[in-house]
């Protein structure tokens, strides 16, 4: 038994020693960042303080003529994975790669509206009808679990998403979710492919996903959520201005439609300092109730100092989730360090 040990090993040795032959250096970066965070009224904030470390693994080599990479982002001092992506390009044709919460299609231009440094939601409670954290973000597929196809045409990016089955990250092995398949895309550009010059940025975004045999009008007919969003920025001098559209429309019966409006202004005070101000309103279209719109707000502060950066955001929002009279409001200041 010991000597069957011995082969074993040994040309589990020589497998490894060829695979490193080929492999590629991996490098490491990473951030840590300390907050200090205030809640609403009726909130408990606790400690307010807290730290959070961010370490990120790369690696990219040549197989067969194509570039192979790996990224994997560990956070909390390696509480857990958070993020990883193993991608092919494949020149010409295009990049694939299969996606493990890195971001993905149509979420990648979930809320690209200008800000200095956090959205104008984060912190919130965001109890919206939607399957993420947020009402009013788009993003069928999700990040978790999906096949990523990135394209670019003429000026014009391609990034696609597919999902089968729920959107759960697995380490190896079959999902026990019970989420249907999903497919979502995202085209990008600028100015330029219109002539008007790179200082405008835009997309536009659809996407699916099979909820399966919800509670319907009609027993046993399949309905599937349906997912789009456009958005448009424009720089001028130090000013960036940008205003999105979303629709979430759910296929079940008796679940909330999420249209969303958003706008954002940006202004770079100097090479290191920035500030923002944007407004966001999501209406809940309620099938049996009166519609009701959420209303939110924020401004953020960002600055600068070689690897330090210093930023604070206020945010705030009103029928927070469509429920009348709920309101929610966080402040943070955080002071980070990359490395």
């Amino acid at each position: 038994m010991n000597n069957l040990k011995k082969v074993g090993l040994t040309a589990l040795a020589g497998s490894l020693a060829a695979v490193s032959a080929n492999a590629a250096e991996m490098s490491v970066s990473g951030a840590t960042m300390l907050t200090y965070t205030s809640e609403h009224s009726t909130e408990t904030t606790g400690n307010p303080f807290g730290m959070k470390t961010n370490l990120g693994f790369t690696a990219s080599g040549d197989v067969n003529g194509m570039t192979v990479s790996y990224m994997q982002t560990s956070k909390d001092q390696f509480a857990g994975m958070s993020s990883a992506r193993l991608s092919i390009d494949m020149g010409d044709m295009g990049i694939l790669a299969f996606d493990q919460g890195s971001g993905s299609g149509l979420a990648t231009i979930d809320d690209k509206t200008p800000t200095a440094a956090e959205e104008i939601w984060d912190g919130l409670d965001g109890a919206g009808a939607s399957t993420t954290s947020v009402g009013g973000l788009v993003g069928a597929a999700g990040n978790s679990g999906v096949f990523n196809y990135i394209k670019a045409y003429s000026g014009v990016t391609l990034n696609a998403a597919v999902r089968k089955g729920s959107g759960t990250s697995n380490s190896d092995g079959a999902s026990s979710g019970t989420n249907g398949n999903a497919i979502d895309f995202a085209l990008t550009g600028s100015g330029d492919t219109m002539g008007l010059g790179d200082a405008l940025s835009w997309g536009v975004g659809y996407g699916e996903a099979d909820a399966g045999e919800q509670s319907s009008a009609t027993a046993g007919v399949k309905s599937d959520d349906t997912h789009m969003t456009a958005f448009a920025n424009y720089t001028m001098g130090m000013a960036t201005f940008g205003y999105q559209m979303s629709n979430i429309d759910y296929g079940g019966n008796g679940t909330s439609a999420e249209e969303a409006a958003a706008w954002g202004l940006a202004i770079n005070i100097n090479d290191d300092l920035s500030v923002s101000y944007g407004e966001r309103e999501v209406e809940y279209a309620k099938p049996s109730a009166t519609h009701v719109t959420e209303d939110g707000e924020g401004i953020a502060i960002a600055y600068t100092m070689g690897s330090m950066k210093i930023a604070g955001n206020r945010n705030e929002v009103s029928s927070n989730g469509g429920t009348t009279g709920t309101d929610d409001e966080m402040t943070e200041i955080a002071v980070s360090f990359a490395f």
